[in-house]
């Protein structure tokens, strides 16, 4: 139940870093440092222990070990209580006291370690793909990114792009669908065409080989406009597709 799990450090590091923290502080000092799979660890059990540093914050957890130790025959340590470090430096969603949770908080959005650049990949451009379904929100994504210096390409609008009279994919789709596709102007009636295909994934694959040529054909073109932008004033490219 802790705060964003998945940022906290494997046992094994953290009890090196604590071992080497400790015996920065007094070196002469013997560590016994163990890992505690239930609430109270060797406190309730060990008969050598004598006294147990708590906080404000866990005195009662220190009452509840004097407890299980009397339960066990075991005498009551001393509770030595310590006071918390305030953060002069906490958010109003963070704790007042300086906190691990606030810190993985912090990450959030940064870099854990540097990137590494593949010798193989070209300096730019930098093509970032936005997948989803409806509502998953690429459009709000992509918008942020055009905010940010990102070239971006919707490929949904290059999807309506191929079907237009005189696009790449016109011709085509029309010859292997029929002229009764065409609205009276001309243009493809797309609510038409999809009754063809949509149910029969013969006629829709027919369809896809036509146009996904087409529009990954429009989409490597944006690309290379990106980039002649880009070898004039920087900048980075953003794909936005849907599934």
């Amino acid at each position: 139940d802790k705060v964003l799990p998945e940022l906290i450090e494997p046992y094994e590091l953290r009890a090196a870093k604590l071992r080497e923290f400790l015996e920065d502080v007094k070196p002469s000092l013997c560590y016994d440092i163990v890992p505690l799979a239930d609430p109270f660890g060797p406190s309730v059990t060990d008969p050598d222990l004598q006294c147990l540093v708590v906080s404000e914050e866990t005195y009662r957890g220190g009452e509840a070990v004097n407890r299980k130790r009397l339960e066990n025959g075991l005498p009551e340590l001393a509770l030595y209580e310590i006071q918390l470090m305030k953060d002069p430096d906490h958010s109003q969603n963070e704790e007042e006291k300086i906190s691990s949770s606030s810190l993985r908080q912090r990450l959030l959005g940064t870099l854990l370690q540097p990137p590494r650049r593949g010798p193989a990949l070209p300096l730019r451009p930098y093509v970032i793909g936005l997948t989803g379904g409806t509502g998953s929100g690429k459009t709000s994504i992509a918008k942020l990114l055009g905010h940010l210096g990102a070239f971006v390409i919707d490929a949904d609008k290059l999807g309506h792009a191929v079907y237009v009279p005189g696009g790449p994919a016109y011709e085509p789709v029309v010859a292997a669908f029929g002229a009764e596709i065409l609205n009276k102007d001309g243009t493809i009636n797309r609510k038409v065409l999809g009754a063809k295909v949509f149910g029969n994934q013969e006629q829709l694959k027919r369809l896809t080989d036509i146009v996904w040529p087409e529009i990954a054909q429009m989409a490597k073109e944006r690309v290379r406009e990106a980039d002649a932008q880009g070898n004039r004033g920087g900048g980075s490219v953003a794909a936005s597709a849907q599934q």
